[in-house]
């Protein structure tokens, strides 16, 4: 063996290792992993939601028109509408199967959605995914529970994101409460409580 061989067999051994990943299906969840495990540092907990002051002092009315009449696709395609969670609290996540830090997040997601009180507020995952397939598999994989969408038209203004994942979090009267770009940890009692707050406005 080549003596410059011999000394950097470690580096070329972890070069070669990272290219078979990186050129193969490995890619994905050896990423969405290790993006896991920084989010389980702590580093990454998401801010909880505060509640907005309401215009002119007021609340905000529950019989007004609400902001987001957004048209969604159920996951076996059956038409759904934003709009029908008026009343609740919702948060909205903005994913795709393709997405590490979109994987990386969805455990912690899960994980609240279980803990929370969905009579009050509700999850919308909506997919990004050009093939629904891809999504649907995904989530029978990993034993997701969550409701998951796919948009029915193009996202509007608050949650054309350019970037994924992404979050709003929306009053029970439709307005925005909180946005949080980038992935995550939302599964912290300090999130869930701001949720739960924001539901007794």
């Amino acid at each position: 063996m080549p003596s410059w061989l011999r000394k950097n067999r470690g580096e070329i051994l972890f070069l070669s290792a990272f290219a078979l990943v990186m050129g193969t299906d490995l890619r994905l969840p050896v990423a969405s992993t290790l993006q896991r495990g920084l989010l389980a540092t702590g580093l990454w907990h998401a801010t909880p939601p505060v509640l907005p002051a309401s215009p002119a002092g007021q609340p905000a009315s529950l019989h007004s028109d609400y902001p987001y009449p957004l048209p969604l696709l159920t996951l076996d395609g059956r038409p759904a509408n934003l709009r029908q969670f008026k009343g609740k609290v919702v948060l909205v996540n903005l994913w795709a199967s393709w997405c590490p830090p979109c994987l990386a997040e969805m455990p912690g997601l899960q994980a609240l959605y279980q803990k929370t009180d969905t009579a009050r507020v509700a999850f919308v995952l909506i997919s990004l995914d050009v093939n629904p397939n891809k999504a649907r598999a995904l989530l029978k994989r990993k034993g997701y529970t969550m409701p998951v969408f796919f948009p029915a038209v193009s996202l509007p203004a608050p949650f054309d994101s350019p970037s994924i994942p992404s979050t709003v979090i929306l009053m029970p009267s439709g307005r925005v409460a909180d946005r949080h770009d980038g992935m995550a940890d939302y599964d912290t009692p300090e999130f869930r409580a701001a949720l739960e707050k924001l539901a007794d406005r």
